[in-house]
């Protein structure tokens, strides 16, 4: 049980954190959950404050040339938004004074609010480069983010020493925020590991060994000069700043259960438990749902539970639908001038363009498909997302869909959506009728994407990974993929796409809007960032 009583104060350092639309600073996935997850502690006032970086050219605007190519360009962010605080520290990198400010912002829940702080390097007192440290989110090169990862842990630390902040617990959501550990522990005369842990919290995000950062023992001194050589930090003189946050900390959880089954095998570490991530549920949703949560359920924006009792009569839901629909359509037009039609079945493919995602998985047998949608009825796709901007195998899978999408011009619509964002992603989860998630497993730690179809009534195609392995029930919240080899993937998904899903959508809409109904009952609550973030209270937070 939860305590009753005065509840601990958890600073939660994420290098990105997304909660408003104005506002670039975030690249996916990892941001997404951050934002949602203070969100749902200010729903639920469950006392917390946010450290991340300021990001003032953002992550990068996506446009895409007529060659597919993907050109990324800075943002301008929207720093009017947030309030410049007076407050300045200084930390050291290497032999140079850095001065660090802040700047704050109140995230609005529906009981509280939680601060935020953003942490910027643009003084006077700094050298040009250092001026330039919290400029754009992952950019520069890798000591540029070893030196952006500094001042999130050590600058962060001293930012909320200033602002007489006292928490109780530290939470890291992924490595890049390892050295605010390091600077406790270096704060701390008697060096007492065992009181340290208590205290600290590590989330782990990639089940990819080699996507955590990794930096040489004699870059982290050179930057670092004071970073303890405790036995067991170091790994053939490489820091791995997920193993440095390991070490320090007393609580560590993997996004999925089958991702921290993963990362105890990877980091040999036995600790780890599984909290799966969750949804923000009232910022997901449709206008046009939350109004239908209202009416069936009036308490569910600080009780999100109550969503999970009982179905939504099935018109309802498919009214709700077409209004989002009609509005991500609207969009399209708006963006790229295609037409889309209401009646067609739309597939949205929606994320970050990793390799291991392969988003271009369901175009890679465009013969069959050709031939499904004749069978079975129209198909309509679409894309959105970006690459980062040196995952140059990544940029080349937009290429492929921007080719195949001229190629196959007037025999099925293939749209892409550039610059995704926050705004657009609110349609695409809400207006789409299938949404497809194809990654290789092992290698999604969890995935969000599908959780924000489901309450909005969407079903999701997806191999058995991250949290698709909880979510799933086989014509009750979506369909699986058997996942082999990228070759029988493809075949296993237009099976099902053929054989399942088409025959369904077209010919039997009464069972089509039952699934609808089912998949909001039977994951809107148990992936929401509520039931996530009291997970993290009852489990981590309050021990």
């Amino acid at each position: 049980m939860i305590s009753k009583n005065k509840q601990n104060l958890v600073a939660y350092f994420s290098m990105e954190i997304a909660f408003d639309e104005r506002l670039s600073n975030y690249a996916g996935g990892l941001g997404i959950l951050a934002g949602d997850l203070l969100r749902s502690a200010a729903d639920q006032k469950i006392p917390m404050i946010g450290m991340t970086l300021l990001n003032r050219s953002g992550y990068f605007k996506q446009t895409i040339g007529r060659d597919g190519g993907q050109k990324s360009a800075p943002e301008k962010n929207n720093l009017h938004l947030l309030e410049k605080l007076k407050t300045k520290v200084t930390i050291f990198i290497g032999k140079d004074k850095i001065v660090v400010g802040a700047w704050r912002y109140f995230l609005r829940g529906e009981s509280g609010k939680v601060p935020i702080y953003f942490l910027d390097t643009d003084f006077l007192e700094n050298k040009p480069a250092h001026r330039k440290l919290c400029d754009q989110l992952y950019g520069g090169d890798h000591l540029y983010r070893l030196k952006q990862e500094i001042v999130l842990g050590r600058g962060g630390i001293k930012i909320l020493e200033a602002l007489k902040a006292k928490p109780d617990k530290f939470h890291i959501n992924e490595g890049h925020g390892a050295f605010a550990l390091v600077e406790l522990f270096l704060q701390d005369k008697e060096k007492n590991l065992t009181a340290l842990k208590k205290r600290c919290i590590f989330t782990t995000h990639s089940p990819i060994k080699e996507a955590n950062d990794i930096f040489t023992l004699a870059e982290v001194k050179n930057n670092f000069p004071d970073f303890p050589l405790l036995k067991g930090l170091a790994d053939n003189d490489n820091l791995n700043m997920a193993k440095i946050a390991m070490h320090f900390s007393g609580h560590i959880n993997g996004v999925s259960k089958k991702h921290a089954e993963i990362s105890r095998e990877i980091f040999v570490e036995p600790r780890i438990k599984a909290i799966t991530n969750g949804i923000h549920v009232g910022f997901w949703a449709s206008d046009e749902m939350r109004a239908l949560y209202d009416q069936y359920f009036p308490k569910w924006r600080t009780n999100n539970k109550l969503i999970s009792r009982k179905n939504l009569p099935e018109e309802d839901i498919w009214s709700c639908h077409l209004e989002a629909k009609r509005s991500l359509l609207a969009r399209v037009l708006s963006l790229n001038g295609e037409f889309l039609s209401l009646n067609d079945f739309t597939i949205v493919i929606a994320r970050r363009f990793a390799p291991y995602k392969r988003s271009a998985l369901l175009l890679e047998n465009m013969g069959r498909l050709l031939k499904i949608q004749k069978k079975c009825g129209p198909i309509q796709i679409i894309y959105a997302g970006k690459a980062h901007p040196k995952d140059l195998a990544g940029q080349k899978i937009i290429k492929e869909i921007i080719s195949l999408k001229k190629k196959y011009h007037g025999k099925i619509s293939i749209t892409f959506l550039e610059n995704y964002d926050l705004n657009l992603a609110k349609l695409l989860v809400a207006g789409a009728d299938l949404w497809l998630n194809t990654p290789l497993p092992p290698n999604e730690a969890s995935g969000t994407s599908g959780m924000k179809a489901a309450i909005n009534g969407v079903p999701q195609l997806s191999t058995l990974d991250g949290w698709w392995l909880e979510g799933y029930k086989e014509g009750l919240t979506g369909w699986k993929i058997d996942s082999i080899n990228n070759y029988s993937d493809n075949v296993a998904m237009l099976d099902v796409l053929e054989n399942k899903i088409l025959s369904i959508f077209y010919h039997n809409p009464k069972k089509w809007r039952k699934i609808m109904s089912s998949t909001i009952r039977l994951n809107a609550y148990r992936f929401s960032s509520e039931r996530a973030i009291k997970d993290y209270q009852k489990i981590m937070y309050e021990k």
